[in-house]
């Protein structure tokens, strides 16, 4: 059987270094083509060494002498800036890109990666979240398939084999609802940093761990789910589920309903993305409804978490808004993990930065990249 060949872009981050066990753990049916970091050049010299891929990519071109240095006996290419990752995508020799890269510097690669016919292995949800509707386009034009790799997509997505033909009513994206869930307005104000570091279930970097107490990621993953599955943001429902043991629910048109159960493990979607259409033996841990004797779910409370609400807003008003969001909330985050602004804060800069940005409908490529860059500066003006 002939290998998947798998660039992971964002292969020091939380998602790329499980990637890379997934990949190591299946030698006969995946290898690594191509790594690309931002910033840790030592993890990313230490990878390459492990893997061996064919070329590594460092986004910082301040590292690359150092990364050229340490691979100099290596069989590997070493590249390094932002427009060599959007290249190297596009090479021959990839089947799969896996986009694991923070927020919006996902987005060229990702359709850079689309123009060149390659399948795409979704964790950079945010190039949904910002152009969705250029993606989902160039997706269809290229017979492109993209396979989401955030735990709550994948459920969706395997809830729908097999249904392909029947349409879905609704689905229900599920939450922890974080560090802070049931906490008023007067208890957020005293949260801190590393309180809201702390998430309860899930291993992730920084940056996602915050949009997940702010439930900021909730709200991008109710937008990609709109572009992954064609669907009405009154299709789309959030439901608090502490446990994190149900991953999403979908809902056809006879009312039946699938859910994709597990334990909490980024590795399964993972693993499902790089092997669909079949599923590969693993040795994960097992769920056992007795070590679970009840699940429960409730309403999230989005006059309290209202990131969740805006990014509702932004899906509701579609053209740029969306775009504007993310560039406002990756600066938000920056911030609080900086201690410049507090917890609710963020909440009151994005939604300052929505109500003052130029609204355009029908943004071109071009629009968005202007909006990105616009809405940063307001942003920090802001702050």
């Amino acid at each position: 059987m002939t290998k998947k060949r798998i660039a992971i872009l964002g292969s020091t981050g939380s998602i790329g270094t499980q990637a890379i066990e997934v990949i190591e753990a299946n030698p006969d049916r995946f290898e690594v083509e191509i790594l690309t970091a931002n910033n840790n050049v030592d993890l990313l010299i230490a990878q390459a060494r492990q893997v061996q891929p064919n070329m590594v990519v460092i986004a910082n071109e301040q590292h690359y002498e150092t990364l050229c240095e340490a691979l100099e006996n290596e069989p590997i290419k070493v590249y390094a800036g932002a427009e060599a990752i959007a290249q190297v995508v596009q090479v021959s020799t990839v089947d799969i890109v896996l986009t694991a890269m923070v927020g919006y510097s996902g987005l060229i690669p990702t359709i850079k990666a689309i123009e060149a016919g390659k399948h795409i292995a979704l964790a950079n949800k945010e190039t949904l979240v910002v152009a969705g509707d250029i993606i989902s386009k160039l997706a269809r034009e290229k017979n492109v398939n993209i396979y989401p790799v955030d735990s709550e997509h994948s459920a969706i997505f395997q809830c729908l084999c097999g249904e392909m033909q029947n349409p879905m009513e609704k689905i229900y994206l599920t939450c922890s609802g974080g560090p802070f869930r049931g906490m008023s307005l007067e208890q957020l104000e005293k949260v801190t940093r590393d309180d809201a570091l702390r998430h309860p279930n899930w291993d992730m970097g920084a940056k996602i761990t915050i949009d997940s107490a702010t439930l900021m990621n909730k709200g991008f993953e109710v937008i990609e789910a709109k572009w992954l599955f064609d669907l009405t943001p009154e299709q789309i429902d959030i439901i608090v589920h502490p446990q994190s043991i149900v991953h999403s629910i979908a809902q056809f048109e006879d009312g039946s309903m699938k859910a994709q159960m597990g334990l909490p493990d980024m590795k399964l979607p993972i693993i499902y993305a790089f092997s669909y259409p079949e599923r590969l033996k693993t040795d994960f841990p097992r769920f056992n409804f007795l070590d679970y004797p009840t699940l429960t779910f409730e309403q999230p409370n989005l006059e309290v978490f209202r990131n969740a609400a805006l990014a509702y807003q932004a899906m509701r008003k579609g053209g740029n808004l969306a775009c504007t969001l993310n560039a406002a909330n990756e600066v938000v985050v920056d911030a609080f993990l900086k201690e410049k602004i507090s917890f609710l804060g963020m909440s009151d800069v994005i939604e300052k930065v929505m109500g003052k940005m130029d609204f355009i409908a029908a943004p071109t490529l071009n629009d968005y990249v202007e909006t990105d860059k616009k809405a940063r500066q307001l942003t920090c003006e802001l702050i």
